[in-house]
């Protein structure tokens, strides 16, 4: 089996990153693309695999093609690799807002597409990712799918009408994680404390409150309930989020995400 990267930027490398870690396959079996010889250099030597600056000959040679490629840029890629796609090739699209039926029209054949939506955190071997699939794509095809996004993180199958929902929730999400644990670090530096070590006991914080909330399967509100004392400290903070609009605040930005995705 040959996988193909079009595209080679960072979530393409968590990906080849998960795969190698996993064993599914051995780098050889790789080949990716990219429209800078920079990039392709440093990929191939990060993780032997074979690089070209023909996403044509990417397309000809893979089993498993993964479009990692901005949304803007893959409509040009599509038509360029269009005749270069047959009906036993999977294609895996990471490119936000396109639709299998929008990838679709540009082959004039049947062709088996699955969407993917993975985050950042993937970087790390902890990604989030949502997939769904075309009526072309077997079950097993679909395992098989499953198996290298699971390769750095978790993933599960959605309707691809939630694609985009996921897609806020888990691929745009990061950035106001980051934004939180900031804040976190601010009002610790204004305390005191150390700026890196400010970072690093929110940091901790927010990844081992997120742990404790997938490891026990607990309702986030009955482990929020849990540090909240009778008449103590951390209820006092509970009331100043509330009423400074917390949580509407997070609906609205993913809300505003979901929009744009949609218009892309």
């Amino acid at each position: 089996m040959v996988i193909g990267f079009i595209g080679l930027g960072n979530m393409a490398k968590a990906i080849i990153g998960g795969i190698l870690g996993q064993q599914i396959v051995h780098p050889e079996d790789i080949v990716g693309s990219s429209a800078t010889q920079g990039t392709m250099d440093a990929v191939a030597k990060e993780y032997g695999i074979r690089t070209t600056p023909s996403n044509k000959a990417v397309a000809r040679e893979a089993d498993i093609l993964i479009l990692a490629v901005k949304p803007v840029v893959l409509p040009v890629v599509l038509e360029e690799i269009m005749d270069d796609v047959d009906e036993n090739k999977l294609i895996i699209s990471i490119a936000a807002g396109k639709t299998t039926k929008w990838i679709s029209q540009y082959f004039s054949k049947p062709v088996k597409i699955i969407r993917c939506m993975p985050n950042t955190p993937a970087l790390v071997q902890e990604g989030c990712s949502a997939i769904c699939r075309n009526e072309n794509v077997s079950d097993e095809e679909l395992a098989t799918a499953l198996s290298l996004i699971r390769s750095f993180g978790m993933a599960e199958v959605v309707n691809e009408n939630l694609i985009d929902v996921v897609g806020a929730v888990s691929g745009s999400s990061p950035a106001f994680v980051f934004m939180f644990i900031e804040a976190l670090a601010d009002a610790a530096v204004k305390g005191g404390m150390q700026r890196k070590q400010a970072y690093r006991f929110a940091a901790q914080t927010v990844m081992g409150s997120a742990k404790l909330m997938l490891e026990t399967g607990r309702h986030p509100a009955e482990l929020k309930d849990m540090v909240c004392s009778p008449g103590g400290t951390t209820i006092e903070g509970v009331e100043e989020l509330k009423s400074d609009g917390f949580t509407g605040d997070v609906m609205k930005a993913i809300d505003a995400c979901v929009d744009k995705t949609r218009k892309l």
